[in-house]
């Protein structure tokens, strides 16, 4: 009896999280030492309150004027409650790095699994990747608008970076964000914790202070009313269809919850901690969100100077021009509006360092299971850091690949966020289909369960996330040249074409979704 008891003590010890590992067939190989605060501050920062808004504001506002960006947000807050929780609750299932291409594994059943995993782990791969690249361009984007205001602005002589050097912050970044994840993750906890108070803090001071050091604001009926197309900018004359262009910036933002569910194996409690923060992120985002993008908004002096080349800031930047005119008109001076683009930029810097964690963390999953050229070199854990090195310079040498076209093409940020937005929501919709055509005696419920909600809150989760992956196929302005064009369809359709010529020739011989690396008893899954 003696002797039973420490085994005992040892079994009610084991972390609820792990032991669900160790029944879907994986063994506990990363640090389990992540608390839900700090699963929470990563999720947060990966969808983070000004990287999505800021940079897709400007156009947004132009299509169709204020009242349909602002409750284009509303709209799809709304239906992206779906999809998280469709998402939470497969999360507690399944609380494994691999996240969503072993959720439609295991969800498509033995038949159908490997060829789901494998859609969905290149999704996820493409999305998170050129996520990294979003981060890079928005970040060097709002950098450039901090030196030129800081040197003089662009009526008074100050440096308006070029191409070049645009491209060169581009890279830093990315090498930046890689050299930190190479580190233990305890750091990038760490500095993720800081990340969420830096937005929270950062972003009450900008949502307060703009409309007061605003000299004058827009009334509420012009906020939430006022509707205008810009056919001499855009060259779109039709209302449906700038309304649905106006909605981009939102769906752009409001995702990047997942990256909870990297974490998972490496979170304490994971079977309800991943849930809560999948959760409480779209929670948190959708009010400071919105708050964000009626200070902006309420803020505007003078509607059609902001798209003015000539103005304070080339014409390259809204948001940046909406903090120049209040704190110019208010002080005569630039400093607030350039302290105001320090936390924005802030914000990117965060962003991009927690999506290069959780893209890591995805190729680190499939090359676990042999889905990647390589995979020996890739899977391999820093023996001391235990984390997925190889992985995290992987991502960054292919997101510095997606930069270079910086150089000679003028939208690039267009195509990257497009390819971005596609692969990573796309990812979603594999295992939530999934969810929605299995048998449900099949599915072991974690502790967040939907019971007979599941068909309903799935199917409307599927649906949303096809019509967003549709829009951002659409061009984005008329008439169509080089300049112009979203080549978004022509880069995802080359590249998911490879890939599925790939698994057509060679993969599905040998690529059979997640590999197990324990032995488990039959009928634990």
């Amino acid at each position: 009896m003696g002797n039973q008891r420490p085994e005992a003590a040892e079994v009610q010890e084991m972390d609820p999280g792990e032991k669900r590992l160790n029944e879907l067939g994986y063994k506990q190989e990363l640090r389990r030492e992540m608390t839900l605060f700090k699963t929470l501050a990563i999720s947060f920062s990966t969808m983070t309150l000004f990287t999505g808004i800021t940079p897709l504001y400007g156009s947004s506002l132009l299509y169709a004027g204020p009242a349909s960006l602002v409750w284009g947000w509303v709209v799809v807050s709304f239906f992206t409650w779906f999809v998280g929780i469709a998402m939470a609750e497969i999360c507690s299932s399944f609380p494994t790095t691999g996240s969503l291409y072993f959720w439609a594994a295991h969800l498509a059943g033995p038949r159908w699994g490997p060829l789901a995993s494998w859609c969905c782990a290149w999704l996820e791969t493409i999305g998170l990747v050129a996520g990294i690249g979003t981060q890079a361009y928005a970040g060097s984007q709002t950098l450039q608008s901090i030196i030129l205001l800081s040197t003089g602005t662009n009526k008074g002589g100050g440096y308006f970076a070029p191409k070049w050097l645009f491209l060169c912050m581009y890279i830093g970044l990315t090498l930046i964000w890689a050299v930190l994840n190479t580190f233990a993750l305890e750091v990038i906890a760490f500095i993720d914790v800081i990340s969420i108070w830096w937005q929270v803090i950062g972003g009450m001071v900008i949502v307060i202070m703009l409309p007061l050091v605003s000299l004058t604001t827009k009334s509420a009926s012009y906020v939430f009313t006022h509707f205008e197309t810009a056919p001499a900018s855009t060259g779109i004359s039709s209302k449906p269809y700038v309304v649905v262009l106006s909605f981009l910036v939102s769906q752009y933002s409001l995702y990047g919850y997942d990256a909870a569910a990297h974490l998972t194996e490496e979170t304490k409690g994971a079977d309800k901690n991943g849930p809560i923060a999948i959760l409480s992120s779209i929670g948190i985002i959708t009010v400071f969100g919105w708050a964000y993008i009626l200070a902006l908004t309420f803020s505007i002096q003078d509607f059609g100077y902001l798209y003015d080349p000539s103005n304070e800031t080339a014409g390259a930047f809204v948001p940046a021009q909406i903090l120049y005119d209040a704190f110019y008109g208010r002080y005569h001076n630039s400093a607030g509006a350039i302290v105001l683009l320090f936390i924005i930029w802030g914000s990117f810097f965060f962003g991009g360092l927690s999506i290069t964690t959780s893209a890591a963390r995805v190729v680190y999953a499939l090359s676990r299971d042999e889905g990647v050229p390589f995979s020996s070199i890739w899977r391999k854990i820093h023996p001391k850091h235990k984390v997925p090195s190889n992985a995290v310079w992987l991502c960054a040498a292919i997101c510095i690949l997606l930069g270079l076209p910086i150089l000679r093409v003028n939208v690039v940020f267009t195509a990257i966020t497009s390819i971005c937005t596609i692969g990573w929501v796309g990812g979603y919709a594999v295992p939530i289909f999934a969810r929605i055509v299995m048998d449900e005696k099949n599915f072991k419920a974690g502790p967040f369960y939907l019971g007979r909600a599941r068909r309903p809150v799935c199917i409307v989760a599927f649906l949303w996330i096809c019509y967003t992956c549709s829009v951002f196929l659409l061009p984005t302005y008329y008439p169509l040249s080089w300049s112009t064009f979203n080549y978004a369809p022509v880069a995802v359709g080359a590249g998911l074409s490879l890939i599925m010529l790939w698994w057509v020739l060679d993969a599905r011989k040998w690529f059979k979704g997640p590999v197990r690396n324990i032995d488990i008893p039959k009928g634990n899954v």
